[in-house]
């Protein structure tokens, strides 16, 4: 049975958005809580008003009336979760100086791919913990592959509700595999190109590698990038045009410049292949929408700019194929901000993905 998100109850063989909730932090190197994302957006999705104005005009004013559900957190999901987070925290504290200054998040070099050289004492245990997190990782990767895959079968659209930014993975990899032409629209403050982070394959810090060298994308599209070291950059002058960043830096300095946000969205778009997937990491907004997310970064996007950029999609006659939304940390204290906001997008995402 599937979970009442936004307060209308319908199963997923009657729903035509599936969502699949993933509540991982495994790999997460400064702030923690993202694990508990999913299940901040499905209690705040409560207060979202169903009907919508912009998407209106695409003729899917309520999206929830095409049917919307989220399945139940996977037992064997968690499972895995709560062992690889245990694991991560041995390996995460090798990182830390002998002299108290705490590196886990400072991010080195991209090709970092053990912590022995940050560790003082380097041991045989902390090895063993990578090597099981980096397992684990794999575990969800296929299993996520694997349900993608069923309920795209099922003619179902399917969301990914992270987590960290490690999570989409495997639905992003299955989605390619079945349209070679896609092209990913990725929202976010880091580049997410690092070959390894802290030891992590599979860290949230490294996704965007993997899915340009393990996957066949036609175009990957990062929006919103403003933290990024010289290698990630390296890579994306490298990629023959495969990689195309829209940094945060100058954005602004053209918006300060007098020149008008739907232009850079035309080159956005202009960017992207016929059919794209939308990658939403939350950080990819200012900070004030998202103060509890992992890794903040000052800068970023109003909330307003980002669904402009969806819109600026789907008004190009573009496909929304599919998408994920991660990174969504609910306040230490109970703090539900992050979670409105994070369920307001979710909507969105769904809605422009109804189109066409």
């Amino acid at each position: 049975m599937a979970e009442s998100i936004y307060g209308v109850g319908v199963s997923p063989d009657e729903a035509r958005v599936v969502l699949i909730p993933i509540p991982w932090e495994a790999t997460t190197s400064y702030g923690r809580g993202t694990g508990r994302g999913p299940e901040a957006i499905l209690r705040a999705s409560a207060q979202v008003d169903l009907f919508d104005l912009e998407l209106e005009s695409f003729g899917v004013p309520e999206p929830y009336r095409a049917g919307i559900a989220m399945l139940p957190v996977d037992d064997e999901v968690r499972r895995h979760a709560l062992d690889a987070a245990e694991l991560a925290t041995q390996v995460l504290e090798a990182y830390a100086d002998p002299s108290g200054d705490d590196r886990a998040g400072r991010e080195p070099s991209p090709h970092d791919h053990s912590p022995a050289e940050h560790a003082a004492d380097e041991a045989p245990q902390t090895e063993i913990a990578l090597a099981r997190v980096n397992a684990h990782s794999r575990w969800l990767d296929a299993w996520l592959a694997r349900t993608t895959a069923q309920w795209l079968d099922r003619g179902k659209i399917v969301g990914v509700v992270g987590g960290d930014h490690s999570v989409p993975f495997g639905s992003i990899a299955t989605q390619i595999l079945r349209r070679p032409s896609l092209g990913l629209l990725h929202f976010d403050a880091h580049a997410d190109l690092r070959v390894a982070y802290q030891g992590f394959i599979g860290s949230h810090a490294s996704i965007m590698h993997r899915v340009v060298s393990e996957t066949a994308v036609a175009k990957l599209v990062s929006v919103g990038v403003r933290d990024f070291c010289r290698e990630e950059h390296t890579a994306a002058l490298d990629s023959g045009g495969r990689i195309v960043p829209f940094y945060d830096a100058r954005m602004q300095r053209r918006l300060m410049g007098g020149e008008s946000f739907d232009v850079i969205v035309a080159e956005i778009v202009g960017a992207l292949p016929q059919e794209v997937y939308v990658s939403f990491d939350i950080d990819g907004l200012e900070p004030g929408l998202c103060p509890h997310t992992g890794t903040p970064v000052p800068g970023g996007l109003s909330f307003r700019q980002a669904t402009r950029v969806l819109e600026a999609v789907v008004e190009s006659g573009r496909k929304i194929v599919g998408f994920d939304l991660c990174e969504v940390a609910p306040g230490p204290d109970g703090d539900e901000w992050d979670a409105n906001v994070g369920a307001r997008l979710l909507y969105k995402l769904i809605g422009y993905a109804l189109v066409g």
